[in-house]
């Protein structure tokens, strides 16, 4: 038989297991909201109404509608940063640690395509909560970026007179807009990695150290 110990954890364990799980319907019903409404339009009431929950449920777990979107930024980048993380840290060469990157980009764009519209239309905005967002948060994922491109440097892969910092958010800037465009009308003609080859092209043409000249003489 249980101890009255051991039922009281399995019940807090079903529990926490519960708020988990109407916490994760919660932010994928605001995705959804966000990206067809827009973040400004949504109101609580209609994440609420896709979660299947009611409006005063939705308070239990944020404080407001920026709350939220701030926790779809979080978990859900965060979800494509760890899986990168763990994927890059197997690799040695800096080229295939990038296209590592755009792979992982790429797939989970495709995968949810309502997160992909969030990203690109709503962490550009001007407010002052999202602009914070931008300026901490967001910069750990593209600042993975840049720490492939220094690993390069090191290695004589990269160019020195490259600026990571400045690199990182132009490479992201093209990847971000491929994908955006690939999700409108790209999508039947390209494969992720048709997308991923030309972008590391373009982009190792460019800060790909020259060879070795040699003078022919003796």
């Amino acid at each position: 038989m249980f101890s009255d110990f051991s039922l009281f954890g399995f019940e807090q364990h079903f529990s926490k297991m519960k708020a988990e799980n109407k916490h994760s319907k919660i932010i994928s019903a605001a995705v959804k909201v966000f990206a067809k409404k827009g973040f400004f339009t949504a109101r609580i009431s209609d994440i609420a109404k896709e979660a299947k929950v009611a409006d005063g449920t939705i308070y239990l777990y944020f404080n407001n509608k920026y709350d939220i979107l701030l926790s779809v930024f979080e978990e859900e980048i965060g979800k494509i940063v760890k899986k990168t993380e763990k994927l890059i840290a197997k690799e040695s060469d800096p080229q295939i640690m990038l296209e590592i990157f755009i792979d992982q980009h790429l797939l989970a764009m495709k995968k949810n395509k309502n997160l992909a519209e969030v990203i690109q239309i709503e962490l550009r905005q001007s407010n002052k909560v999202i602009k914070n967002y931008r300026n901490n948060k967001f910069t750990e994922y593209i600042g993975i970026i840049g720490d492939i491109i220094k690993k390069g440097q090191k290695t004589g892969v990269y160019r020195d007179d490259v600026n990571p910092e400045i690199a990182k958010r132009a490479f992201f800037g093209a990847l971000d807009e491929v994908s955006r465009v690939w999700n409108v009308s790209l999508e039947t003609h390209y494969t992720v990695e048709e997308i991923s080859s030309q972008i590391i092209q373009f982009f190792l043409s460019g800060i790909s150290s020259p060879p070795l000249q040699v003078s022919g003489k003796s």
